[in-house]
């Protein structure tokens, strides 16, 4: 049998892998506590399932325009407008299956064979997959503890040839939950306008920020860098709609009619009934969105001082997002039961397989071997036993 190249060279998303391998490992019986997928474990909002359940009974049930309905993408412009000081009309939004789906959408409008697409790590772990896909290559800009894991204008400068078509930019960041200040865009922003690069701003997790950080979209710093900038969304993070599977983009007309013309002949619209319950997310009350972030923000703390109290492992506190990436490489060499550990990967195995049980999401697929991804979207109970058994776990390792 013979497949594709391209199918052959995407990797596996690992924290797919891992998520549902600890879910395996679950329904067999085996105690698994996991840090794994980056999704709430809240329920969706009972207005918002309300709204799209109305909508199922009342037969919306149809094809939609591809590129979603006008009273979703009415409800996308008025958010945008509300948070984030940025004036859209519907022609210039698209609603997709997922802020995943919208920025591989983005990728494949912007992205010619051959085009350099910059990407800070650690990153998220599609990402470059999509840059592989489109036949793009990606060009990393390496940050880690001591740049607060963001990138510098420096670094972005220096990444930066004739060759170069786009930046993919994540604040508040997946894996790290950095968060860079409206200065620090700004300076982006300057740089990306001088040298007429398209900006994918994925702010998939605005609303779940702490220590009076502020949110700052790109695209609105200016009518130049507006016109270079993409700006994906979608509700998946902050009203826990994972499932759901609706993102959007607002952009210039040229590049949302050239995405529309790609989801045209590939996946059309958005499921209707779920663009109703979307819309209801949009325009209806918030509570939820600030609980639930409230929450995160309580676990986060417990969490970072959970593992800095674990010997060599070092966790920054995170701005943003619900996740912590902290640095193993005081472990490295380190053995137990005839296993040594090399990287990342080495101790996330070590972790799920061994005595432990526990599912973190090692580094290497983020472009940094030496840390491990923990998502904090998950029940108080769960971190602190999940905590315990990762000490317990390092306690054995000897060199």
């Amino acid at each position: 049998m013979k497949i594709s190249q391209r199918a052959i060279n995407t990797a596996p998303s690992p924290t797919l892998a891992i998520t549902s391998k600890a879910k395996a490992m679950k329904a067999e019986g085996i105690d698994v506590i996991s840090f794994g997928a980056g999704e709430p474990d809240f329920d969706t909002p009972q207005n918002v399932k309300d709204a799209a359940c109305k909508a199922l009974a009342a037969g919306f049930t149809k094809y939609t325009p591809s590129s979603g309905t006008v009273e979703l993408k009415k409800a996308i412009c008025a958010k945008l407008k509300r948070d984030n000081g940025l004036d859209y009309v519907p022609a210039q939004i698209i609603a997709s299956n997922g802020a995943k789906h919208s920025i591989y959408n983005a990728v494949l409008t912007l992205c010619d064979p051959g085009d350099e697409v910059i990407i800070p790590t650690p990153y998220w772990v599609s990402y470059p997959e999509m840059v592989k896909l489109a036949d793009g290559i990606s060009v990393y800009v390496q940050t880690n503890e001591s740049t607060g894991f963001k990138m510098t204008p420096e670094m972005l400068k220096a990444a930066i040839t004739p060759k170069t078509r786009i930046l993919i930019f994540n604040s508040p960041s997946n894996p790290t939950g950095a968060v860079y200040s409206g200065d620090e865009i700004a300076e982006i922003a300057k740089i990306a306008v001088a040298n007429n690069i398209y900006v994918i701003s994925d702010e998939i997790y605005e609303k779940i920020i702490y220590d009076g950080n502020k949110h700052v979209s790109i695209a609105s710093l200016g009518d130049d860098i507006k016109k270079l900038a993409i700006t994906v969304n979608g509700l998946s993070k902050s009203h826990s709609m994972t499932g759901w599977r609706v993102g959007y983009i607002a952009a210039e007309q040229e590049i949302v009619g050239g995405m529309t013309r790609i989801q045209d002949n590939t996946t059309s619209n958005p499921v209707s009934f779920v663009q109703v319950g979307a819309e209801e997310a949009l325009n209806g009350p918030q509570d939820t969105v600030e609980k639930m972030r409230i929450a995160f923000d309580e676990r986060r703390k417990v969490i970072v001082d959970g593992l800095n109290a674990i010997p060599g492992i070092v966790c920054p506190n995170p701005g943003g997002a619900f996740y912590v990436f902290p640095n193993i490489s005081a472990l490295i060499g380190k053995k137990c039961d005839g296993k040594t550990i090399i990287d990342a990967e080495s101790f996330a195995d070590y972790l799920l397989t061994g005595d432990a049980k526990v599912a973190v999401i090692p580094g290497n697929g983020f472009g940094a071997p030496q840390n491990i991804r923990l998502s904090y979207a998950t029940s108080m109970d769960n971190i602190k036993k999940g905590i315990e058994r990762i000490s317990a776990a390092v306690a054995k390792l000897e060199d």
